[in-house]
């Protein structure tokens, strides 16, 4: 294969991650629910023909998504081994999370790209479509024992054959979910993103030749390795370990710890989770390929100028003990996987800040607080309200965390409430800041949110929610304080009432004119809250985001002065 000079290696870069890119944006304007179509819980890249790893990613998609597609990508190599029918124009389509990761609601489409008859790379698709069947509308169910309590589970099946489609795939997977016109639109979607991928494709080997492009690959891969090789070089050596805490797992009401040591020694790390919890009934599990991706999510996060290549993890060894919460073997429930890997964000975080404070954040609100709406319309017709929604990220060592933001492990969007009220019969009654809601430190953390949401259907509806963050708070890092907990309550013909779990209910009955609502946690602190500047404090109490005797007993009277 021939050397490629660094201007060459930077425009192919650039092309391909437009490919991805541009698959991104195909799917957010075709898709017909608004998890993917405003949310963005999608996501497009490249991989690589022998071993699937990650080649190249769109910069709009999820980044979980970068390392968990890899191993879906694996998957299919491995079934098309087995079968020995790989053709150009075959797209494999499954959503199995204990071979591809994350949970049954993302479904995954592969399609080998072929040039000249010859397999050069891998496409993939990846969306968040909204029901798949199982026993809680929108899928996160918090008191599934088993996958099969949770959605449809599809292995990895061909659904189209040398540009064939098999129908009766799309038939089986349209009867098992409640909005069928919404998965058959999310499903065209992926299919056009990855049309366009192949053109696009087409057109960049055309251009430059498939020996440069694939030469390319192999450089970008190099790169990201000595880069992040280079990163670890300039860090001090040493073991750190962290540990958090899950609530419970929605069945039985109890702690479940996630816990992590990293150590650096020279140009490498291990990420070593060994005494995490083991496997539990309730669905805060997550398959072995969702820990690799977060890894990867959390290492991203702390080195961000590195790539979304697999070359990254070439110097990181991640353990996870066999049998663990991290480890789950099919069948068990994976659904609310979003929650355990937000801890693992957290606790490598944690564990980093004590190597690098200067390099991390604090923890941010740690839950999507996913919740679900649902019931019948007058005609008939089912309707499912599933959103995730915000709250305050972490203080940093450049300033205080963002107020009402989204999950860490997502570049999505939260799903603005004229899309929601339009679409659904609800009402936002309150979508607001919470006050009070940071961590306290130097530089704080940010406010979560405020969201109360009224049924307005006759008929009522049924609400279900999984969050987390109910029993332990968001922490601060490097003398940061802890932010507030996450409180979810619900209306009742007696008054407002709380889940018995803290974070996790379902079956809620609510009548027409009765309502749900979320207080999210905010972001942990950064630094002493000695070292906060007064004027930021009075800024604060100024806004409503702090009350005056709150900021007297956690940073003093100083503010007050600065107040005038």
């Amino acid at each position: 294969m021939s050397e490629i000079d660094p201007i060459t290696l930077s425009v192919l870069a650039g092309r391909m991650e437009q490919i991805a890119d541009e698959m991104d944006a195909t799917l957010f304007r075709a898709a017909f629910n608004p998890i993917i179509a405003e949310a963005h819980d999608a996501s497009h890249g490249l991989y690589h023909a022998v071993n699937g790893d990650t080649l190249v990613q769109g910069k709009s998609g999820l980044p979980i998504f970068v390392g968990v597609m890899s191993f879906a990508v694996k998957a299919v190599i491995e079934k098309a081994a087995a079968d020995g029918d790989l053709e150009d124009g075959d797209i494999y389509i499954f959503n199995d999370a204990h071979i591809g990761g994350t949970h049954l609601s993302d479904m995954r489409l592969v399609r080998p790209y072929f040039r000249d008859g010859v397999l050069f790379c891998y496409l993939a698709s990846v969306g968040h479509w909204h029901d798949m069947g199982g026993a809680v509308p929108g899928n996160y169910n918090p008191a599934a024992t088993d996958v099969f309590q949770e959605a449809f589970v599809l292995p990895p099946v061909k659904l189209a054959r040398a540009g064939k489609i098999n129908q009766d795939i799309i038939d089986i997977m349209l009867r098992n979910t409640r909005l069928p016109q919404s998965a058959r639109g999310d499903l065209n979607g992926q299919l056009s993103a990855l049309d366009l991928g192949v053109k696009r494709m087409d057109e960049l080997l055309d251009e430059y030749g498939a020996e440069t492009v694939s030469a390319a690959l192999v450089a970008l891969g190099h790169r990201a390795e000595r880069l992040m090789r280079s990163e670890l070089e300039a860090l001090p050596n040493g073991r750190w370990e962290a540990e958090d805490f899950l609530d419970n797992d929605g069945i039985e009401d109890t702690p479940l710890s996630i816990k992590v040591a990293l150590e650096i020694q020279g140009d490498q790390m291990t990420l070593d989770f060994t005494g995490s919890a083991p496997q539990c009934a309730g669905p805060v599990n997550i398959a072995l390929p969702t820990t690799v991706a977060t890894a990867y999510v959390a290492i991203k996060h702390i080195f961000q100028n590195l790539p979304a290549n697999a070359g990254v993890m070439r110097p990181i060894d991640v353990i996870v003990p066999k049998g663990s919460i991290l480890s789950a073997e099919f069948p068990a429930p994976t659904g609310g996987y979003t929650e355990t890997i937000l801890r693992m964000i957290d606790v490598i975080f944690s564990a980093f800040s004590k190597a690098a404070p200067d390099r991390v954040v604090a923890h941010a609100y740690g839950t999507i607080n996913a919740l679900s709406i649902a019931g019948k319309r007058k005609d008939g017709k089912p309707w499912v309200m599933f959103s995730f929604y915000g709250g305050g990220h972490g203080g940093s060592p450049e300033g205080d965390g963002l107020n009402h933001g989204n999950a860490p492990i997502s570049t999505a969007t939260i799903p603005p409430m004229e899309i929601l009220e339009a679409a659904y019969p609800i009402m936002f009654r309150q979508w607001a800041l919470r006050p009070e809601s940071a961590g306290p430190g130097k530089h704080r953390g940010g406010m979560g949110a405020i969201y109360e949401i009224e049924v307005l259907e006759e008929n009522g509806a049924e609400a279900f929610l999984f969050g987390e963050r109910g029993r332990y708070a968001p922490q601060g890092i490097a003398e940061g304080e802890d932010a507030a907990l996450n409180v979810f309550s619900y209306q009742q013909d007696d008054g407002w009432h709380k889940p018995p779990l803290a974070s996790k209910i379902r079956g809620i009955r609510l009548k027409q004119g009765q309502a749900v609502r979320l207080e999210t946690p905010g972001g942990g602190g950064y630094g002493p809250t000695s070292e906060r500047a007064p004027l930021a404090v009075a800024r604060d109490v100024a806004s409503g985001l702090l009350s005056a005797a709150n900021a007297d007993e956690t940073y003093g009277t100083a503010w007050r002065e600065a107040q005038s």
